[in-house]
Parts: structure tokens; sequence; C-alpha cells
């Protein structure tokens, strides 16, 4: 832990600049500093105090997503707990915020020893549940010192992260002989986490909570936006855009409105600090377009042919239903893809890019069932002009889509029985 706590200090003293430079121009970077560095917020305090607490770690958008769902279980099974839920970014803050109202959120605290006690002395967890791969060496330590059971739910190594591991398998696997059980969203993750160092009797195949990810309720932008499309329009929902797929997919929208003139774009950017920027290049293209934080403020009719530019956070999932096809983003750029199980809940047919190495397993379930088209920047135009213009194919690619989302359904509860049970196995003192 030295060497480590060695290393972190001096990337943050080297890194200072550029992060001092991100802060003064960015207030993203600013967000949430003090909590980072240590200082509880007095809110957090009041919200734990009194009750058993869990920790939840879900750095960002998608681990939220999967960790909501989670909590929310085991709210049902844990009546009067506390559910303390950290992130790393602040869209994770938002939506953590949004999507668990009555859970205290905040900022996960530099893992360094200082600010890991003091949030540890604060909140006296029962149980710290780290989302997918967050795996913070001395928060684990701290914990397995505090004898605090660790669980790692919907664990996952990606396979860029895979080699790094193995090359340092070494220096990880102390840390992971003191958590207490890996829940694996899939065999090869299992696999994975036994050739790193983890104990095989603590690894356990849950299966993908991302999954159990079903929108909620219709959100009040998607219903405004649902009455105010053009009669018989189809819609195109292009969600989690990253740079550089925007303007292909307002290429493709050419081709599209050739054959489909009615046709209407969702075009939503992954990351807010974004938004302005692509704005910018959709107004450059030519299309009408209307940004949704505008149209929240006034609604207008939707023009046929236009942009729809869903700049707003916590939406794209209630969106997504409204789709006649979807383009799943993140995948026509070298970043590993989103989540294509987000419209096929809906039977929405979906394409994504050939870059989906972050949902893998996900993706090659939909296209052994040939539920998923595979696109490249070259086919994507025809592969969209297609689904919007064959309603059969449309409704046969988004079935068996919806198919496969249910099928695979149950991860959560069984993720929550196997908590409980660790909690049990760990007899609880009430506060």
């Amino acid at each position: 832990m030295i060497v480590y706590s060695a290393l972190l200090l001096a990337a943050l003293v080297l890194g200072a600049p550029y992060w001092l430079l991100r802060m003064a121009t960015s207030g993203r970077y600013r967000a949430g500093l003090r909590g980072r560095l240590g200082w509880v917020p007095e809110t957090l305090k009041a919200a734990v105090a009194g009750h058993n607490v869990i920790w939840v770690h879900a750095v960002s958008v998608g681990e939220v997503l999967a960790a909501t769902q989670l909590v929310r279980e085991l709210m049902i099974a844990l009546p009067g707990w506390a559910f303390a839920v950290s992130t790393t970014t602040e869209t994770g803050q938002r939506l953590a915020t949004e999507r668990l109202s009555g859970s205290p959120v905040f900022y996960l605290p530099l893992d360094f020893r200082f600010a890991v006690q003091r949030y540890l002395r604060v909140l006296r967890p029962k149980m710290l549940v780290l989302m997918e791969s967050e795996l913070w060496p001395r928060l684990i330590d701290e914990c397995a010192k505090g004898g605090i059971p660790v669980a790692v739910a919907n664990a996952r190594i990606s396979d860029r992260s895979f080699p790094r591991y193995v090359r340092l398998r070494r220096l990880w696997r102390p840390f992971l002989e003191v958590i207490s059980v890996f829940l694996a969203q899939s065999k090869e993750t299992a696999e994975r986490l036994m050739r790193i160092g983890a104990p095989p009797e603590r690894v356990v195949v849950m299966g993908n909570l991302k999954y159990d990810v079903r929108a909620g309720n219709e959100s009040e932008l998607t219903a405004m936006l649902r009455q105010r499309l053009p009669v018989g329009s189809k819609v195109l929902v292009c969600g989690s855009t990253l740079e550089g797929e925007e303007q292909l997919l307002l290429n493709a929208w050419t081709a599209v409105l050739a054959t489909t003139p009615n046709a209407v774009m969702v075009l939503a950017p992954r990351h807010p600090n974004r938004f302005a920027s692509v704005a910018a290049i959709v107004a450059a293209s030519g299309f009408q377009s209307m940004r949704a934080s505008e149209f929240r403020r006034q609604p207008a009719p939707v023009t046929p042919g236009s942009v729809f530019l869903l700049d707003t956070i916590g939406d794209l999932a209630s969106i997504y239903g409204l789709a006649t096809a979807a383009f799943v983003g993140g995948s026509l750029v070298p970043k590993g893809g989103h989540n294509p199980l987000e419209p096929a809940q809906f039977a929405v047919p979906v394409v994504m890019g050939p870059s989906f190495e972050n949902f893998r397993e996900v993706v090659e379930g939909m296209k052994a069932k040939e539920a998923i088209r595979i696109v490249s920047p070259q086919t994507v135009a025809a592969a969209l002009v297609g689904l919007l213009q064959d309603a059969d194919q449309a409704r046969t690619l988004g079935e068996r889509g919806r198919a496969v989302f249910e099928e695979q359904a149950g991860a959560t509860a069984r993720t929550v029985r196997a908590l409980t049970m660790l909690l049990r196995e760990r007899p609880v003192t009430q506060q």
C-alpha cells in the first residue's frame, strides 16, 4: 500500500498543472472537489445517522443504471437501511440523484487513507458494493482492516483491461483475496477474475444486471415529444453518441430523408460537455434542429426531417420507447460501445458499429439470435434506410431483441439474494 499511495500521490503532483487548468476552465472538474479530498458533506452525515448502511459505488451513467434497480430491490429486502451511493463523474451524480431520490449521493473520495477513513468513520457501512470493475486498493484495504465485507456486483473485466490485469496480477492478488465475493456477469468474466488472483470459491456467475435495466415511467419530456411529433413520422434515436459519430450520422441522415422525408432524428450525445459543440455540428449540416432544453421550456411541433438534440440528462432511456429504429453510439468510433439493451427492451430494432467491446457478451448474445445489426461507417446509412422503410424487417429484428432481453432477466434478484446472504454471514449489530 505504501508503494501504491506513493504512485497515486506522484500522479496527482505531476498532473497538478493539467488538473488546475481543467478546474479553472470547466465546472465539472471542480464539482465535488471538497468531498473527493475527504470533507464529508453534512447532508450525507445526516442521511445515514442512526441507520445500518450499505455503501454502493457506481462510477458513471452505465454503472448507475445497473445499480439503480439493485438498490431499489435491496431497499425492499432490507427495510430501514440506508444506501449511500458514490459516483466518480458529475453525470453519474445527476443520474443517481434523480433515480435514487431516497438515497444520499456523493463523490467517491480520492483513494488516500485520510480521505477514505473519514468516509468510513461517518458511514460505518455494513457492506461495500463496488459496481463492475471499480477496484480501489486503498478503499478495499481499509474495509478489510475494519471487517467490512466487500462485494463486486455485476463484475466484469473488459477486453481492453484484461491484459493489464494479467501483467500486474501479483500486485492485484492481495487485494482480490480480501474481497468477500465477486458476482460475475458471465462465465468468461469469472474465469478472468480467477486468472488474475480472485479466490475461485468466491467467484459466482450471476448474469448481467443490465439485462434488468428497464425504463421507468415515461419521462415528462418523452410525453411532450410524443404529442408533438409529426403524424405518422418515423423516429430514429441515436443514443450515447461520441465525438466523430454525429457527423457520420448526419451524413447518413441525408440518405434517410431521401426515402423517408417524414422521419425525425433524436440525437443524444453521451457527454453533456459536448452538447454545445454537437449543436454547432447540427447547425452547420443545414438540417433544421431543436434542442430538448429549449423544447422543454417552449414546446413546439417537431418538423419532419429535423434533428431533435437531446441535451438533457436521464431522458434517453425513456425516449428509446418512441423509436422506430435506434443507433447505439460509441461504436462507430473505437470506444467500446454502449448498452444495446436499452432500446431492445422496447422491441426497437438496434444498429451498432463494429466497436462493442464494453458490451461484447451482450452484443454477441444478440448476434447469435439475429437480434441486432452491426454496421460500418460505410453501411450505416443503408441499414437505417432499410429499417425505416421495411416495417416487417424492423419488427422482426426488434422482437428478437426484446426476447433476448427478457430471456436474460433475473440477475438483480440473484444478486440481492447473494448480498443479503453475505450480510447474514456477518451478523449486523443495530446502530
